[in-house]
């Protein structure tokens, strides 16, 4: 059985599904409910491969909201986290995907200390972060939607926003070892890292936001951020794709420009038969078609009887991995979402 612990994306959003979902009491509540809400298994799945073989899986709420990290709740923030993989183990879950914020909690605050939640001692090969898939699913969207408006890629910059996260420096491996990519724009928060990740790729220009906006034809966002950012569309270039694969989404602004692309980025679209309802919820467009590539790896893993944690620890995800997941993606009936 596959597993998946999700949240929403802010208290108004949690509000609301709290109120779809059927729980009453917890629609009217402020931040400090939820901040001592336990998980919820809220929905129970089943997937039908493109190959015919069905498997079954549970959606657990996780109640973290990105608002706790935002008013330095970080007790609640990690409690939640943790409480939800006791609350999946628990339940038999053979192999759970840590999705939005989950594993970057677990991450930065170094969470595989704590290995025992009440009478439950964590077994971490139980789980995955789901970031591999997601690295691979944003470079094929990055590979085939410039292709489709027309852009160049050995003659284009792209920008990499996010780039030493898990996610983002996996990206810049990708566009460096796979693709022809003509410039590389690395932007995170921390230079000693954004230093390292350089030298590991022997290329890519190390620059801030502003500098990287109006330079690039392709930018690609995977920082984590509670809040998105603000930006104005005359700085960029004409065509511009923009792949947002934040959750919740890096980008603030809903951009209306001709030329100016914006796509979700980290979502594959599929013609399976998924039965749940969950992604009616998390703010999919299609939610019968569409959903999160980091939840999709927690299926990939149970229908190739991979029970193993194939994404975790931070900057681990290698171009094997990536290709080696692309592949049963693929195989099981997922493709990257282009539009």
């Amino acid at each position: 059985m596959f597993g998946l612990i999700g949240h929403l994306t802010s208290l108004e959003h949690a509000q609301l599904v709290a109120r779809e979902l059927g729980y009453p009491e917890y629609a009217d509540q402020g931040l400090d409910f939820w901040c001592s809400a336990p998980p919820q298994i809220v929905d129970d799945i089943t997937v039908t491969s493109a190959t015919g073989q069905k498997i079954h899986g549970k959606y657990v709420e996780s109640c973290f909201l990105p608002e706790m990290l935002a008013n330095r709740r970080i007790k609640a923030a990690t409690r939640k986290v943790i409480n939800a993989m006791a609350h999946a183990q628990k339940h038999g879950i053979d192999i759970t995907a840590l999705g939005g914020f989950s594993s970057i909690i677990f991450e930065n605050f170094n969470l595989q200390q704590i290995q025992q939640v009440r009478n439950i001692k964590l077994e971490f090969e139980r789980f995955t972060t789901g970031n591999t898939h997601t690295a691979y699913i944003i470079c094929r969207q990055v590979e085939q939607a410039s292709a489709k408006l027309g852009i160049d890629l050995s003659k284009a910059t792209v920008a990499v926003c996010g780039a030493t996260g898990d996610i983002g420096s996996a990206v810049c491996r990708w566009l460096n070892l796979r693709t022809d990519v003509g410039e590389l724009l690395l932007v995170a928060r921390n230079q000693e890292r954004l230093n390292e990740l350089q030298a590991e790729l022997g290329r890519g220009k190390v620059m801030s936001l502003t500098e990287a906006l109006p330079q690039a034809d392709v930018i690609v966002w995977v920082a984590s951020m509670p809040k998105g950012v603000e930006i104005d569309a005359s700085q960029l270039k004409q065509p511009c794709l923009l792949i947002d694969g934040g959750y919740p989404k890096n980008l603030a602004t809903k951009i209306q420009a001709p030329d100016i692309h914006v796509l979700n980025g980290g979502i594959v679209e599929h013609s399976l038969d998924i039965d749940w309802k969950i992604m009616r919820i998390v703010n999919m467009d299609v939610p019968a078609r569409q959903l999160f590539a980091c939840f999709a790896e927690s299926m990939l893993l149970e229908f190739e009887k991979w029970h193993t944690n194939f994404s975790w620890g931070r900057n681990r995800i290698t171009i094997d991995k990536m290709e080696r997941i692309g592949a049963v993606s693929v195989k099981h009936g997922f493709r990257p979402l282009l539009g």
